[in-house]
């Protein structure tokens, strides 16, 4: 049975390989060019496909170089988990019949809901979703929040 042989092993014998004079396979320029190159406002060839891209030519959009304070969140399930040993540390103490609890000491801003609350809690964060706040608040507990942040 007769195989096929590949187009390059076909191709030893010959000097060019099939493409004509050697100059003429040379470089970019045999082919216009790189990329996108000769697609100009004069580019006729291209056109109809600038005609399609409404943003081809120019500058569009903006980009912010002011850095925006995203706020590190943390669940309850975190802090209930971590209690015995964020006291050992001196992280949280015992003030009143609270557990008072500094966020910022933790390196968090927010305090989000996921978890069960079983302690009483006095814990002070920047902002503070809407369960969060009826969780600790359900067991006599509370959120003390900056001014206006409470989501």
């Amino acid at each position: 049975m007769r195989y096929k042989q590949k187009k390059n092993v076909r191709q030893r014998g010959s000097k060019t390989h099939g493409c004509g004079s050697m100059k003429k396979r040379r470089g970019a320029g045999n082919r216009g060019g790189r990329g996108a190159a000769g697609s100009g406002k004069r580019g006729d060839g291209k056109k109809p496909s600038i005609w399609k891209n409404k943003k081809y030519f120019g500058k569009h959009g903006f980009t912010s170089h002011v850095q925006r304070g995203i706020a590190k969140p943390v669940n309850m399930h975190y802090i209930e988990a971590r209690a015995e040993n964020l006291i050992k540390r001196g992280l949280m103490r015992q003030e009143g019949g609270f557990f008072a609890l500094d966020l910022h000491d933790l390196g968090y801003h927010k305090l989000l809901s996921k978890g069960a609350v079983t302690r009483k809690y006095r814990i002070m964060c920047d902002i503070a979703t809407e369960k969060a706040v009826e969780k600790v608040k359900s067991l006599g507990g509370e959120v003390l929040v900056k001014e206006g942040k409470e989501e």
